[in-house]
């Protein structure tokens, strides 16, 4: 098919770094493209230049074989593209209907007509499986929720090009199955889908071709019956990572966390009783909203429980207080490393140390050059790719922001240690050295809880698996019967269900 979309030769510069260098892309209608490149190798920046936010130092841009100048977001809106970024762009005090037609509202006699709005949202929901009333503030929604809201919302501008970048990071299975089947209902209505994402299997799946990029530079190019994951890996890092999750050579231990029948603020009726022992890594799982990442704030104290009760060791821990779990060496890697887990303005080396800055204080005085000497060696113990400690962690990209909160924590020696969604909008090279550091601490004797949506890296990484479903701890899937469809199982099973 003649492409609806060429870019010839594009090369672009930010001051002295050389962010892409003469790359060419084209896709046709209705044709489904995975773009796939570790962090940093210009995704990002190639895609921008599509959507209106870069123009490129040089090179061109034809659709249709015209070229053209896209010179901001509503210029590339005019010739059909949409762009779905994987950083939100939402308004949390407006409704979900008025964020999808946020510009473009309908209005009677020059007033938005709230009637019309909503029955035009309505449809667009329903067609993601998103049930939900479209009156809902966008403030009371989940991540996952959030991201199809921002789907919908490019749905609704009737785009000849739908650019995802990583659209699937906060969604659970059932969720990435509706979108998938979206993706291929409008590919036989002939909108051409850029798909970028660092999950691999979703790529292979859904793509009819793959471009790879490495270092800002055309990497190949892989049509559909050469896609395989060993070859995309192959293309992305320059080099074969055939063990993607290492080896786990940890020795199972005493219970060092209990979970009586605990609930949550948004599931007060729920339940949910485990144990994790050290040196084990427990997976869990469930669908957008099942109450996974409530659970573990109301464990680590981010939030009180209405009932239940957590022991480390033993030991009682106080609920709603995280100086109680921290000071029992129960620590939390959480989801949105952005707003929760960094201080962005601040360097590597004072989001390192932050948690522990008693280890370099003397006389109420810090010791700056302890502090510079152990953030150096952190910074090439965790892989962070960076110049120095000095650096603006905001700066850095997605999977060295990830490393900088996981050696945050981890420096610190946990007992138990929480992560929730740990490699999300991460490349594989960098989840790679993220997996390894997670196996080393679980061989140290730590006992880990982690919070995955990515069915590959549940089954790789966890001894045990437990799924929950609407605030209940539906059950557990051992290591022998480990499958995406007991998963699923669990994952839609009825609230009234008891922790196994």
């Amino acid at each position: 098919m003649p492409p609806l979309l060429q870019l010839s030769k594009i090369s672009k510069a930010f001051g002295v770094v050389q962010a892409l260098s003469d790359v060419n892309f084209e896709i046709a209608e209705g044709e489904v493209v995975g773009l796939i490149g570790e962090n940093g190798a210009g995704k990002s920046t190639l895609m921008n230049i599509l959507g209106g936010v870069h123009d490129p130092s040089s090179g061109k841009i034809l659709i249709n074989d015209e070229r053209v100048h896209i010179q901001d977001a509503k210029k590339a809106e005019q010739l059909g593209i949409s762009f779905v970024h994987q950083e939100l762009n939402l308004l949390d005090n407006i409704d979900i209907a008025g964020n999808i037609f946020l510009g473009r509202e309908p209005r009677r006699f020059g007033c938005i007509d709230q009637a019309r709005l909503h029955d035009m949202a309505s449809p667009l929901l329903e067609t993601l499986g998103l049930h939900l009333d479209p009156r809902t503030s966008v403030s009371e929604l989940t991540n996952g929720q959030k991201q199809l809201v921002e789907i919908a919302k490019a749905l609704s501008m009737d785009a000849r090009l739908l650019i995802l970048d990583e659209p699937t990071s906060s969604l659970a299975i059932q969720e990435t199955e509706t979108l998938l089947a979206l993706i291929e209902k409008l590919q036989s209505q002939g909108i051409a889908t850029i798909f970028i994402s660092h999950r691999l299997s979703e790529i292979q799946t859904v793509a009819d071709r793959v471009v790879a990029l490495r270092d800002g530079e055309n990497a190949g190019i892989l049509e559909k019956a050469e896609i395989s994951r060993d070859r995309m890996i192959s293309m992305m890092i320059g080099r074969d990572l055939s063990d993607v999750y290492p080896e786990n050579n940890a020795n199972i231990g005493q219970v060092a966390l209990s979970v009586d029948r605990l609930s949550t603020l948004r599931w007060p009726s729920g339940n949910a009783t485990f144990e994790i022992r050290e040196g084990e890594i427990l997976g869990m799982a469930g669908l957008v909203g099942s109450g996974r990442s409530e659970l573990v704030q109301a464990i680590f104290g981010v939030d009180p429980s209405p009932s239940g009760s957590v022991a480390v060791a033993g030991k009682a821990l106080r609920m709603g207080r995280v100086n109680d779990a921290i000071a029992q060496d129960v620590f939390l890697a959480p989801e949105d490393r952005k707003t929760s887990g960094l201080i962005l303005e601040m360097t590597i080396r004072e989001n390192m140390t932050l948690n522990s800055m008693s280890r370099f204080s003397r006389r109420s005085r810090i010791d700056f050059k302890t502090e510079r000497v152990r953030s150096a060696e952190w910074l090439s113990e965790y892989g962070v790719k960076a110049p120095n400690p000095e650096h603006a962690v905001g700066d850095l990209s997605g999977g060295n922001q990830q490393k900088v909160v996981l050696a945050k924590w981890m420096t610190l020696s946990p007992k138990v240690m929480i992560f929730d969604e740990p490699t999300r909008g991460i490349d594989m090279g960098a989840r790679h050295e993220i997996y390894q550091a997670i196996v080393r601490l679980a061989e140290s004797g730590c006992a880990i809880l982690m919070i995955s949506s990515d069915m590959e890296e549940l089954l790789g990484m966890s001894h045990r698996i437990a799924v929950m479903s609407e605030g209940v701890l539906t059950g557990f899937i051992e290591k022998g019967q480990f499958s995406e469809q007991a998963i699923m199982n669990l994952a839609v099973a009825p609230k009234e269900r008891a922790s196994a």
